[in-house]
């Protein structure tokens, strides 16, 4: 049985709100990557997260690892799996660990939290190269006046409709792609 940084943690809970398999997930794979890539925590955007899932675990690698979205550090990709792809920039170091569930994991949500918290992470996850390039540094834009609501958004994601600048909730966008729901 392997041991875990209780306090670390007890944060992450208080954190989330609450003990969850989830969060365990989002511990481990937060414990595996520092013991990888020997980082603990990124003040400013020197280590990014790429997570590809809008679960509980998401809490716990922002709080251990300093992957905020407000920094731009922490990126959502919504492939709906259980994979977390990290990215030094100092470095250059890059992985992508992917949730392998174990079999023996049944029970109440306390029991299956206990167990993946008493697993070590390795073997939790399988480790691959991620598929994609390490995302840009955050960029700071200018904001626009949406000429229809008047709000205003990044210049980035305004767009032209009818010769007025329109924020992306008044755009009425034109296309005849059949994925346009995912984008």
């Amino acid at each position: 049985m392997r041991g875990y940084d209780e306090k670390l943690w007890q944060q992450c809970m208080d954190f989330h709100g609450h003990s969850c398999p989830g969060l365990a997930i989002g511990f481990q794979v937060s414990c595996l990557m520092q013991r990888k890539f020997d980082v603990n925590f990124s003040p400013d955007e020197e280590l990014v997260c790429v997570h590809e899932n809008d679960a509980c675990g998401v809490d716990a690698v922002q709080q251990i690892t300093g992957c905020t979205a407000g920094k731009g550090n922490l990126i959502y990709r919504p492939t709906a799996k259980q994979a977390f792809s990290f990215f030094e920039r100092n470095t250059g170091q890059k992985a992508r660990f992917v949730l392998e569930k174990p079999d023996d994991l049944p029970g109440e949500r306390e029991e299956i939290t206990g167990r993946l918290l008493s697993m070590d992470p390795g073997d939790l996850f399988v480790e691959k190269t991620p598929h994609y390039l390490l995302p840009a540094q955050a960029e700071i834009f200018d904001t626009i006046e949406c000429e229809q609501c008047g709000e205003g958004a990044a210049e980035y994601a305004i767009r032209f409709q009818e010769g007025k600048k329109t924020c992306l909730d008044c755009f009425e966008g034109y296309s005849r792609r059949l994925d346009q729901d995912i984008l």
